[in-house]
């Protein structure tokens, strides 16, 4: 039996631009957590970074030099690495400069950014989206931090999303979202090599109304919680945590009144670990907001796992 419970909602963000398109929550210890503004508008060219104190409620928004796709803590303080338009580059909150460490992604098609992603050892894997969700021309990529060189992995992705590796039996996969697709697939990959294997579609949603989003992957490696994009008004949005191995929807997260949820964290907070889910207003009419009073605020809700020591890795720069 799928269990269900209900998220609270949190009164942040207040501003419409930062309800716009939140995305990316990233833990960065007890009580603690950044996440991004895509993009602050449907015309807007730039984003933000977010650092958040779930305690005190305090956020601390930093322009950035686009739109990003993600952001990722560094070993260095105050330093991230983040993904903005077309470019990997490293953000200094401690003075918000930006120094570019590579750029040119995507640089053979029009019209792509760069959008989510993911940290393993030294390496980066993200993809990009085709801003008009229409050609399969985006790709999933791999930063390689052994030489620091830039490798496509596909170059047809509609809009590359919710990420995650594993181990098993020695073999490294990666579990990956091509969101309009509606499935959830999992690859071979090959660090070394800078290849992918046979793709195997491990949970099929092509039926469902809503689309898979963001994903992480629960801290014993066994369950996936994918944020589940319902692009419609709603009473409440979904969150699901599905088991990795079979495929079985385990637990179901409710957002009242906000139907399009785009990224899941897992977060300490007060010694209990909490699932935070943003959601998004992108693409909802007047009379859409009207009905999803909520749309765009972050929801937090108990986690339903047994607390576990977050290893949220950070990017060894």
């Amino acid at each position: 039996m799928v269990q269900v419970l209900e998220t609270t909602p949190l009164d942040f963000p207040m501003s419409s631009q930062l309800r716009f398109l939140p995305e990316g929550p990233y833990p960065l210890g007890p009580n603690q957590l950044s996440w991004v503004g895509i993009q602050h508008g449907a015309t807007a060219t730039q984003g933000s970074l977010n650092l958040l104190d779930l305690k005190t409620m305090q956020n601390t928004s930093l322009d950035l030099p686009g739109r990003p796709g993600f952001a990722f803590p560094c070993q260095t303080p105050g330093q991230f690495i983040v993904g903005c338009e077309r470019s990997l580059g490293l953000f200094d909150t401690n003075d918000q400069s930006w120094q570019e460490l590579i750029g040119g992604v995507d640089d053979d098609v029009t019209n792509t950014i760069i959008n989510d992603g993911l940290v393993y050892q030294d390496n980066l894997i993200f993809g990009t989206k085709d801003l008009e969700f229409a050609t399969k021309k985006a790709g999933l990529y791999l930063y390689r931090g052994s030489d620091n060189q830039l490798i496509r992995l596909r170059d047809d992705q509609l809009c590359s999303n919710g990420k995650a590796t594993v181990v098993v039996d020695g073999q490294l996969s990666l579990i990956d979202i091509d969101s309009p697709t509606r499935q959830i697939v999992r690859y071979p990959l090959d660090i070394q090599a800078g290849t992918l294997g046979t793709r195997e579609v491990i949970i099929d949603l092509t039926d469902d109304p809503a689309v898979p989003d963001g994903m992480i992957l629960t801290p014993d490696g066994t369950r996936l919680i994918v944020a589940m994009f319902l692009p419609q008004a709603a009473t409440f949005g979904e969150t699901r945590m599905y088991d990795l191995a079979s495929g079985e929807l385990l637990v179901t997260w409710r957002t009242p009144l906000s139907s399009q949820n785009t990224c899941p964290a897992l977060v300490e907070l007060d010694g209990q670990l909490k699932l935070v889910i943003t959601t998004a207003v992108e693409n909802m009419t007047a009379e859409d907001q009207a009905m999803c009073s909520n749309a765009g605020k972050l929801f937090i809700g108990d986690s339903s796992l047994e607390y576990a020591v977050l290893d949220a890795p950070v990017f060894p720069r």
